[in-house]
């Protein structure tokens, strides 16, 4: 057939208009993605305004403490703190989870928010703050001074534009991440207080030991874990960056910075993952809540552990795990999940203490017996129940102790642990509970 010059005409027309039409098509995705780029770097940058502002109220009120002398006034900043606390801690879950360091400011606030019920619950029961007590609220004080330093300048730079969200694959522009690197440095100076179970401050101390021997995995590898355990394509997670330290892997997280985990190169382990969702209302109630932690720990095949102490803040119910070896509860062996009361996804797993520390162990048989242990408590306390515990040393040992729980006349609950093979007292805490669960101190 013969092509006419109406023909060709035709043709080139269609084809202009197919073009136009695929042009426009692309451009529509063009403004598309470069809208939806610019409503997460608005979220992204008032997160981080919001975080700056309520860590000044944190710093702040921690001053007030500094300066109060009365009981009452004491117990109504305790209270504040709280809340001030959970404030930061919604802000800061707005941030993208690219990054570990951003647990270091969560523990910050985690600290600060139940040290202070701690407070609260001892003047409320007529007790009155001690030297000691007060010399945490300074080194706090001090610490939040140079986190809200740090903040403000991440805030300068996150406004200027100096600091961005998204990694440019080409010109590496900095993640946010890269502004929290020195916050960490500022938590040299914090307590050790002990907020989410007992010993959580010493376990991840030691070489880990999950990992020491386990055969190395492949990037790919670890991709895949990841897509089994968040049920999500694996195509969708970008490696942010590679890990170095005790426990090397590799750090992934989606395009949009809402999930972040991390496998170890050795064993290909999966040794934390955090969601970044804030739940907007509490539905289910703690004993739902613990199951759907339960239920995620069983689908991972760790079926042996117990759990121990919780904590709730804003609509988030964080349930730490020891590992039941037999009839002895290892505190060593932790293992952390936070489920959001909404729905009852899982927004968070943390299995460092477990990967750092189980192990098979053998337990020696001449210990003391249990009634022998129970003799070494003190008088002022009635034991209510007992069960053998593993604890760790300072010298990053592990003792097996007898643990007691008690009661003392003032209604208050500690926890006694008698060496086992010692019948040395090894330590007693003091067990809060509280509307926001059972804490330590």
């Amino acid at each position: 057939m013969k092509l006419t010059k109406r023909m060709i005409i035709r043709a080139f027309s269609y084809l202009a208009a197919a073009v136009g039409v695929l042009g426009a098509k692309d451009l529509i995705l063009m403004n598309e993605n470069e809208s939806l780029s610019l409503e997460r770097e608005y979220t992204y940058t008032r997160a981080v305004g919001d975080l700056s502002d309520e860590l000044d109220t944190v710093s702040s009120t921690l001053e007030k403490q500094l300066y109060a002398s009365g009981a009452e006034i004491h117990r109504d900043l305790s209270v504040k703190l709280c809340s001030d606390t959970a404030e930061a801690k919604s802000a800061l879950a707005q941030l993208p989870n690219d990054t570990a360091d951003l647990g270091t400011v969560n523990k910050f606030l985690s600290q600060v928010g139940d040290y202070s019920l701690s407070l609260s619950k001892k003047l409320t029961s007529g007790g009155e703050i001690s030297d000691k007590e007060y010399k945490n609220i300074e080194q706090l004080y001090s610490v939040s001074k140079e986190l809200c330093e740090k903040m403000r300048l991440l805030r300068e730079s996150v406004e200027s534009g100096e600091t961005v969200f998204v990694p440019d694959a080409d010109t590496r522009t900095p993640l946010l991440s890269d502004g929290y690197e020195e916050l960490d440095e500022a938590m040299s100076g914090c307590p050790k207080l002990i907020y989410d179970g007992p010993f959580s401050d010493n376990i991840l101390e030691r070489t880990p030991m999950m990992t020491r021997d386990a055969e190395k995995v492949t990037r790919q590898q670890a991709l895949t874990r990841c897509r089994m355990v968040l049920g999500i394509d694996s195509n969708d997670l970008s490696v942010i960056d590679t890990v170095s330290g005790r426990m090397p892997g590799w750090r992934f997280s989606d395009s949009k910075g809402g999930i972040s985990c991390e496998v170890t190169e050795k064993g290909g382990y999966l040794s934390y993952f955090l969601r970044s969702r804030q739940p907007e209302a509490s539905k289910l109630s703690t004993d739902e809540a613990l199951q759907k932690a339960e239920n995620f720990l069983t689908e991972l095949g760790m079926d042996s552990l117990k759990s121990t102490y919780y904590e709730t803040y804003s609509n988030v119910l964080t349930v730490n795990y020891a590992y039941q070896d037999l009839d002895v509860l290892c505190y060593t062996d932790l293992v952390k999940v936070s489920v959001a009361l909404d729905n009852g996804e899982i927004l968070g797993y943390d299995a460092k203490g477990w990967l750092v520390n189980h192990h098979k162990r053998q337990y020696r048989r001449d210990i003391i017996s249990l009634s022998s242990a129970a003799e070494r408590v003190s008088p002022k306390l009635t034991v209510e129940s007992s069960q053998k515990a593993l604890i760790p040393a300072d010298d990053l040992s592990e003792k097996l102790c007898y643990e007691f729980r008690c009661k003392a006349d003032n209604g208050r609950t500690a926890l006694v642990y008698i060496n086992a093979e010692t019948g040395r007292e090894e330590q007693i805490l003091l067990l809060v509970e509280s509307e926001f669960g059972v804490l330590t101190v």
